[in-house]
């Protein structure tokens, strides 16, 4: 993403130079959805400012960029033990998935 920024972006929240949240984003194409889609990949913050509305900024800047930007949707991976973040996250306007993630692990 730093070398080649039209495949993503990594948007941060920091206070002054100390970085203390992140999120990263990929973007490929849809074609069930006819256009741009983001990946929308860790979301993290330092557990000393959770709480604080700070990944609920994220996400609301995350959803206005791909607003701004014409892209047709976001997903995100979210653990399936962690009903904490599942909530978080549909608290923001996401759904569960038709979908079933797969994946293939290449050493």
């Amino acid at each position: 993403i730093l070398e080649q920024p039209s495949r993503g972006r990594i948007f941060v929240v920091r206070n002054n130079e100390q970085i203390f949240g992140m999120v990263n984003l990929l973007f490929t194409i849809s074609t069930a959805r006819g256009g741009f889609v983001i990946l929308m990949e860790d979301v993290v913050i330092h557990p000393d400012h959770r709480g604080q509305g700070y990944g609920t900024m994220l996400v609301d800047y995350v959803a206005d960029f791909a607003k701004k930007k014409h892209f047709k949707r976001i997903t995100l991976l979210t653990d399936r033990i962690s009903a904490e973040s599942q909530e978080f996250f549909k608290k923001r306007g996401f759904d569960y998935s038709n979908m079933i993630p797969m994946r293939r692990i290449i050493e």
